[in-house]
């Protein structure tokens, strides 16, 4: 037995001719005089579009045959053949690298060149010294070296310089030039999980640009024992360029840093005009209201670097029982540059004790500060240092079991913590005259750091 459908499961079209018949059966006569209508004004429809053409299969069929000439080839086929591609390649050189090693990593099968390389006294200079130098060349399509350039360095950092290897009618030939950077900023920010570097290595920043963090704020931030995880910073920088290849890391132009909480901000600011003697003013950092960060003390003799010894209590390994430390050890290789941390003039210089080669300092108001344990001393007594100056270099003479700096504050003869010494140095605003100015940077400023605020943001979503 067959049951009927639901109507409501029914395909739609199968739903609309339901429709239609329940209306012929209950109303027949107006759906009778519908459909006279609609097919009346169909067939009205029908006659006014009839066309008035033949019919296309009643029309005759012709077929036209043509010939076509071709376009001529032979002279795009001489052009291809004619046609040359130079190719470009750059490496990086390595310490096991030979001028033939060289050239077969670049896809180089010129042994010319690889001899050029070898006796060219220019040439030498790709493969002497420090691997990971920067080689870029120019190659025919049968690789063959048309050019080669590198690029370094020079001792003015506003000018790199430039080896340039070219192909010649006669053989190579080789020159060295001299040219000046590019400047660009770029915008960067990131977060302290552990450490400074571990957050700018993540954010792919130059350790150039952590160190200028560092002592940008050192006076307001102890990098070694403050830092806390969640602390954030944002960083406008100068990236110097050399034939479009980044070079070196430029100044810091201004930086954000929350510590604690707590915010601290600067920029790089050089007063217009000329000092008493005649000189360009020097530029220095400031906060964004015009307070100077640039303090009478420095806390750090050396560059930033891990702390291996603070201010406290300590057990001597030496003397092997627990003793005041009453100053700070900085762990660094021996032979880096120890720094003077204010202006002053040298009161000792030479071997005392357990200090080993040590240098005191005398500044301002009774305060004398001590370098020790240096392997070289590079200052004589009575002369006058700058703060920064460098004054020796870092070593293990005397009581060390390693390589470091012993550095000490003393005030009236009384050891200091050289942090809290640093902070509580003064500092000097920008001048009424450059006031203006200053305010009109800063408001730029303020725009470029939340820019790079908002790089962080992008990156976590």
């Amino acid at each position: 037995m067959r049951l009927p459908v639901p109507s409501h499961i029914l395909p739609i079209s199968s739903r609309i001719l339901l429709g239609l018949a329940n209306s012929l059966r209950h109303h027949p006569k107006r759906v009778a005089a519908s459909l006279a209508v609609l097919l009346l004004g169909t067939g009205v429809t029908a006659f006014g579009v009839v066309p008035l053409a033949p019919d296309a299969a009643d029309l005759p069929v012709q077929q036209v045959l043509e010939v076509v000439q071709p376009l001529p080839t032979q002279a795009q086929t001489d052009a291809l053949t004619d046609f040359r591609f130079n190719l470009f390649r750059t490496e990086s050189t390595r310490s096991s690298d030979t001028a033939d090693a060289l050239l077969k990593r670049l896809n180089l099968d010129d042994t010319a060149a690889a001899a050029f390389l070898r006796a060219d006294p220019n040439a030498r200079m790709i493969l002497a010294g420090r691997p990971g130098k920067t080689v870029t060349v120019e190659a025919n399509d049968s690789q063959k070296l048309l050019k080669l350039s590198m690029r370094w360095p020079s001792d003015d950092e506003a000018l790199f310089k430039r080896l340039v290897i070219e192909r010649t009618a006669n053989g190579f030939s080789s020159r060295v030039e001299t040219a000046p950077y590019t400047s660009s900023a770029r915008l960067a920010s990131g977060g302290i999980q552990t450490t400074l570097f571990a957050a700018t290595d993540e954010a792919r920043i130059p350790d150039g640009v952590a160190v200028q963090i560092a002592e940008i704020f050192s006076g307001d931030i102890d990098f070694r024992r403050a830092l806390r995880k969640g602390d954030r910073f944002n960083v406008v920088y100068e990236t110097l360029e050399a034939d479009g290849e980044a070079m070196r890391t430029g100044r810091v132009l201004s930086a954000e840093f929350v510590n604690a909480g707590k915010t601290f901000q600067a920029m790089w600011f050089q007063p217009p005009g000329q000092d008493a003697a005649g000189a360009a003013n020097k530029g220095s950092y400031y906060t964004l209201d015009g307070r100077s960060l640039h303090r009478a003390y420095l806390s750090s003799p050396v560059e930033f670097s891990r702390i291996s010894s603070g201010f406290a209590m300590r057990f001597h390994p030496i003397l092997q029982q627990w003793k005041a430390h009453l100053g700070t050890d900085f762990a660094a290789s021996t032979g880096t540059p120890a720094r003077t941390v204010g202006d002053g003039v040298v009161e000792f210089a030479g071997v005392q004790n357990g200090y080993g080669n040590v240098i005191f300092i005398k500044h301002r108001e009774n305060h004398e500060t001590v370098y020790a344990h240096l392997s070289k001393i590079l200052v004589q007594r009575g002369q006058s240092v700058s703060q920064g100056q460098t004054i020796g270099l870092v070593g293990m003479t005397g009581w060390a079991t390693g390589p470091h700096l012993h550095f000490e504050v003393r005030v009236n003869g009384v050891q200091k913590d050289p942090m809290a010494m640093a902070q509580q140095s003064e500092t000097i605003p920008v001048s009424k005259a450059a006031l203006p100015l200053f305010n009109q940077l800063a408001a730029g400023v303020k725009n470029q750091l939340l820019a790079a605020a908002t790089i962080s943001q992008t990156r976590a979503e």
